[in-house]
């Protein structure tokens, strides 16, 4: 099973390849076709690779009494709980019509398919992926038809144990190589106590031949960039225009001006994350020039005399001399010439 693969025609996931970022517009739309076009170019402009939706077919995903139950909420649209999300849904000719728009300034679009209908009508879309959303986790049926399908995943994993996402792995694994699984709580907004970004290392070591991510619900910028720096190689984050919109995901979304922050922030930790060599830099070595030490006569010191460590010491020297990391080489060594107090000792000035 790939640590890499391509989510997306000519854009891979995993490894060293750049983190992918889906910007999660969820309904945060208000149900308003013009209102979510807009924020599918706020997620292109702040360099977003996807702009995501959830999709619905309402009578799979709930039960007749869950639709019917009354919804008293200062976020309802609706007066039950059925009326309510058929407002915030948008028809498939809508998502045919969002698709286009994605496709026409050059960012990706998908949604988590909340059911298997819904999953069935992304398939049709033409999808990149499919999101699965951390409720549908656990649904292994779920997982199981969306894992046939052959397009990549990526799974969600709040309100789930260890023990269900070691099935859930072992599962899609059996029939798609091509999936990955983020960190998430599904809390919103996330206190930072809640957020457990040591989960993301846990699943590193259990799912070492997959790509993890991170899908965050926190306020602010500063754990999403922390888990990059972790290792996170797809990140998830809700967007909105306005956090004071009705709705309960608004609050725990980020602003158009957070989220291009956010993702200039991601690139420059990628950036800095750099290589595993550990070496002197290009960069370093004017500073090396003015500060970097060598080794010194802390005496005169005739030739012919067997050096001990007394005789030595450690300065910024002109010339520059013996490298002090190898200063115990040149005890019981000599000097083919006499070294003044204070001069540096030079690797030609060792006899042989």
């Amino acid at each position: 099973m790939p640590l890499e693969f391509e989510i997306a025609p000519g854009r891979m996931i995993g490894e060293n390849h750049p983190c992918f970022f889906i910007a999660e517009i969820g309904q945060n739309h208000q149900g308003d076709i013009n209102i979510a076009k807009q924020m599918i170019q706020v997620a292109k402009d702040a360099g977003a690779d996807c702009a995501k939706f959830q999709k619905s077919e309402l009578k799979h995903k709930f039960n007749k009494a869950a639709l019917a139950r009354p919804y008293n909420s200062p976020h309802s649209w609706g007066p039950t709980y059925g009326e309510h999300k058929e407002y915030l849904e948008f028809s498939h000719d809508q998502y045919r019509e969002l698709k286009a728009f994605a496709d026409s300034i050059g960012i990706l679009l998908s949604a988590s398919g909340m059911d298997e209908k819904a999953v069935d009508f992304l398939d049709e879309l033409g999808v990149p992926f499919f999101k699965v959303a951390s409720c549908d986790t656990n649904n292994m049926p779920y997982i199981e038809s969306t894992a046939r399908k052959g397009r990549p995943m990526v799974i969600s994993s709040g309100m789930q144990t260890m023990e269900t996402m070691r099935q859930v792995y072992n599962k899609v694994k059996s029939i798609n190589d091509k999936f990955c699984i983020l960190q998430c709580t599904s809390a919103y907004p996330l206190d930072p106590e809640d957020v457990h970004l040591n989960i993301i290392k846990e699943y590193q070591k259990e799912f070492p031949d997959i790509p993890i991510g991170y899908s965050g619900h926190e306020r602010g910028n500063a754990i999403t960039l922390a888990a990059v720096g972790m290792g996170a190689k797809v990140v998830e984050r809700h967007i909105t225009l306005d956090k004071t919109w009705k709705g309960n995901d608004h609050e725990a979304s980020l602003e158009p001006a957070e989220l291009k922050e956010l993702i200039a922030g991601i690139r420059v930790i990628e950036k800095a994350m750099g290589s595993t060599v550990k070496d002197m830099r290009a960069c370093e070595m004017s500073t090396f020039k003015k500060l970097g030490k060598s080794v010194v006569a802390a005496c005169d010191i005739p030739a012919d005399t067997p050096l001990t460590a007394e005789m030595l010491a450690v300065k910024v020297a002109e010339p520059r001399g013996f490298p002090p990391e190898r200063i115990y080489e040149l005890i019981g060594r000599k000097l083919n010439k006499s070294v003044e107090f204070d001069d540096s000792i030079l690797e030609i000035d060792l006899e042989i």
